[in-house]
C-alpha cells in the first residue's frame, strides 16, 4: 500500500510562516504584549529586591516608591498577559482554520487512486485526529513565546544583580541539555510510532462501519472486535512508551530546578558574607530564579506536547505535499447528444496486480448507449472508471469528439472534466442537509422548478415535493438515495454519461423504478451502462461482454443472441434465475 508523504521539519516551519505572513497584524500585536508581559513577570523580582534593601535602610520615601512600583508593575502584567492570552487564540484559530481549509481542501482534490492506494483511514486520520490534535495544540505555542521571551530578560536581569548569581544560574542549563539530547530523539520517534499506530486504528474502525453489512452477513463481527482491540492494544502500547520517556523527562526538569536554586541561593550567601552584593540582590535572583520555574517547565515540558504537534503537523502538511492535479484543457463540451467517444488500446492494472483490462477498443457514437456485462472481475468497473476519467490507464487513450474539438480524457481540466462525463456509482452519497442542497451541488443556481423537473425526470415525485425541498434529506432508502444521484447528473447535464450499477442497490421493489429513470437519463445522450440486470441491458443500443479485462462480443441483444455464444448463455442462465426468483 503506498503511503501518503510526511513533511520534514523544515516544510512544516515552511508551510506555518506562509500561514502566518498572512496574518502580519495579529502576528505584531501577539508579539509586543508578550514581550510586556515578559518584562513585567522580570521586573517584579528585581523591585522585591530593592524593596528588600530600602527596608533594610530604613528609606521611607525608596521604600514606597518601589512599592508603588511593584503594584504598578504587577496591573501592567496582568493586563498584558491578558492581552497575550486574546491576541494569541485570535492567531491561533485564524491559523488552525487556514490549516484545515487548505488540508480538507487538498484532500478532496487528491487523485482517486491516490485514496484508493493510501488508505481511507489514513487519510481519514490526517484531516481529523492529526488536524485537531494540531489545532488544541495552538495555545501551547503562545506560552512557549511567553515563556522564551521571559527566560531571555531573565538573564539579562540576572546579569544586572551580579555577574556571579548570573554565573549560578547558568549552571542549571547543562544538566537541560543533557535531558534534552536524551529524550528528543526518542521522544519524535515514539510520537511518530503513535500517530502511525492511531491511523491504522481508525482504518480498521471506519472499516468495519462502512463494511457493516458484509461483517453482518458473514458473522464477522467478532473477527472485526478482535482486529479492532489489536489496534487499540498497539495504539495504547505506543502512548504509553511514549508517557514514560515523557515522565523521566520532567523528573530531570525538577532536579535541575532544585539544584539550579541551591547554586543561586549559596552563591548569595557567599557574596553577601564577602559583602560583595547586597541582600536585596540576592533575593531579586532567588524569587527571579523561583518565578523562572514556570517558563522555563513550559519550555522544556512542552518538547513532548511539541513533538505531538509536530507528528502531526507533518503528516497533516504531509496531505499537502501531493502536487495538485494539473491543469488541463478547458474546452466546454457540445449539448447532449453531441459528443462520441473513443477508446483505442486501453490497458490498465492496479499494483501488484496482472492487467485487469487488455488492449480495449471501442467506439460510442454520439447519442447511443454501451452496456457493460460479464462476470465478476471481468474488468467492467475498471473501464467505467477509466472512461469517466476517475483515475488514469496505464496505456492507451479515451477520447471525446464534440461539433467542434477532440479531446483526450485525461488532458481535461478536472474542473471540466464534469461538464463533459457525469458518473453515478453503486455507492451514493447523502450529504448533510437538505434536499434542495444535495441537488444543487450539480446545479448551484438551479431553482425550484429545474430542480423538480429532474426529481419528476427520476421518478422521484412521490417522496420529494416542492414543500419537501427545504427539510432534511435523510434518512433515505437505497433506491431513494440513487434517485437523488441520477437527478445530481440530469442536473449537471453532461453529454456523455457512465452509470456504474447504478440501479443495483434498488432491490426488487425498486428495480423498474430505477431502471426507467435511468433510461430516461441516458436517451439521447452518449451513455456506457454497467448493467446489474440484464434486461437493462438489453435496453441499451449496444453490449459489450468482457472476460477477463478483454472484450469478447459486442452488439445488439438481438445479434448477441443469434449468435449462440457467450452472452447467449449470459441471458438463458440470467432469465433462468429471474423466473425462478420470481
Amino acid at each position: 500500500m503506498t503511503t501518503l508523504p510526511i513533511a520534514t521539519g523544515r516544510q512544516s516551519l515552511t508551510l506555518l510562516a506562509r500561514i502566518l505572513s498572512c496574518h502580519r497584524a495579529m502576528v505584531v500585536a501577539a508579539l509586543l504584549w508578550t514581550a510586556l508581559s515578559a518584562a513585567a513577570t522580570v521586573a517584579a523580582p528585581l523591585l522585591l529586591g530593592s524593596l528588600v534593601d530600602a527596608v533594610r535602610a530604613s528609606n521611607a520615601p525608596q521604600t514606597t516608591g518601589v512599592a508603588a512600583g511593584i503594584c504598578a508593575v504587577a496591573l501592567a502584567g496582568a493586563a498584558a498577559t491578558a492581552l497575550v492570552l486574546r491576541a494569541t487564540e485570535r492567531l491561533g484559530a485564524h491559523v488552525a482554520a487556514d490549516l484545515r481549509a487548505q488540508a480538507v481542501h487538498r484532500t478532496l482534490e487528491l487523485p482517486p487512486a491516490v485514496l484508493e492506494n493510501a488508505g481511507r483511514g489514513e487519510v481519514a486520520s490526517r484531516v481529523t485526529e492529526d488536524l485537531e490534535n494540531l489545532v488544541t495544540s495552538v495555545p501551547l505555542v503562545a506560552e512557549v513565546l511567553r515563556a522564551l521571551v521571559t527566560v531571555m530578560l531573565s538573564a539579562a536581569g540576572f546579569l544586572t544583580l551580579d555577574w556571579r548569581l548570573a554565573l549560578a544560574f547558568v549552571v542549571v542549563f547543562p544538566i537541560y541539555a543533557l535531558s534534552l539530547r536524551a529524550y528528543l530523539p526518542r521522544a519524535a520517534l515514539l510520537w511518530t510510532q503513535e500517530r502511525s499506530l492511531a491511523a491504522e486504528r481508525g482504518r480498521v474502525l471506519l472499516e468495519s462501519l462502512h463494511g457493516r453489512n458484509t461483517v453482518s452477513a458473514y458473522r464477522m463481527a467478532a473477527l472485526q472486535t478482535r482486529r479492532l482491540a489489536t489496534a487499540s492494544g498497539d495504539n495504547l502500547a505506543a502512548s504509553l512508551r511514549a508517557a514514560r520517556s515523557y515522565l523521566w523527562f520532567s523528573k530531570s526538569m525538577n532536579a535541575a530546578e532544585a539544584i539550579g536554586l541551591s547554586a543561586v541561593l549559596l552563591t548569595g550567601y557567599w557574596l553577601v558574607r564577602a559583602d560583595l552584593v547586597t541582600v536585596g540582590a540576592v533575593t531579586a535572583a532567588a524569587l527571579l530564579f523561583h518565578r523562572l520555574f514556570t517558563p522555563l517547565g513550559t519550555l522544556l515540558l512542552s518538547f513532548d506536547a511539541v513533538q505531538r504537534a509536530q507528528a502531526s503537523m507533518a503528516r497533516t502538511a504531509g496531505v499537502l505535499l501531493v502536487p495538485p492535479p494539473a491543469a488541463g484543457r478547458q474546452e466546454r463540451p457540445g449539448a447532449p447528444g453531441t459528443v462520441a467517444v473513443t477508446v483505442c488500446g486501453l490497458r490498465h492494472a492496479y499494483d501488484g496486480v496482472p492487467d485487469v483490462l487488455t488492449g480495449i477498443d471501442l467506439d460510442i457514437p454520439a447519442g447511443t448507449s454501451l452496456a457493460l456485462v460479464g462476470g465478476s472481475g471481468a474488468g467492467k468497473t475498471t473501464l467505467a472508471n477509466l472512461i469517466a476519467g476517475t483515475f488514469p490507464a496505464n496505456a492507451g487513450r479515451i477520447t471525446l469528439t464534440g461539433p467542434d474539438t477532440t479531446v483526450d480524457v485525461a488532458d481535461l481540466d478536472p474542473a471540466v472534466l464534469r461538464d463533459w462525463i457525469g458518473l453515478v456509482s453503486q455507492e451514493t452519497h447523502v450529504f448533510t442537509g437538505t434536499l434542495r442542497d444535495n441537488l444543487t451541488y450539480a446545479a448551484p443556481d438551479a431553482g425550484d422548478d429545474r430542480l423538480l423537473s429532474a426529481l419528476a425526470a427520476v421518478g422521484a415525485r412521490d417522496w420529494a415535493s416542492r414543500d419537501l425541498l427545504d427539510t432534511a434529506a435523510g434518512p433515505l432508502s437505497p433506491a431513494q438515495a440513487q434517485q437523488l444521484a441520477l437527478a445530481r447528473l440530469l442536473l449537471r447535464d453532461p453529454p456523455v454519461v457512465v452509470l456504474d450499477e447504478a440501479t443495483a442497490e434498488a432491490g426488487s421493489a425498486g428495480a423498474g423504478d430505477l431502471e426507467r429513470a435511468a433510461a430516461g437519463l441516458i436517451e439521447g445522450r452518449t451513455a456506457v451502462v454497467i448493467a446489474h440486470r440484464l434486461t437493462q441491458a438489453r435496453a441499451c443500443d449496444r453490449i459489450a461482454l468482457l472476460e477477463a479485462g478483454t472484450i469478447v462480443e459486442i452488439g445488439t441483444h438481438d445479434d448477441l443472441i443469434a449468435r449462440g455464444g457467450a452472452y447467449t448463455a449470459l441471458w438463458s442462465a440470467w432469465s433462468h434465475s429471474a423466473t425462478s426468483t420470481t
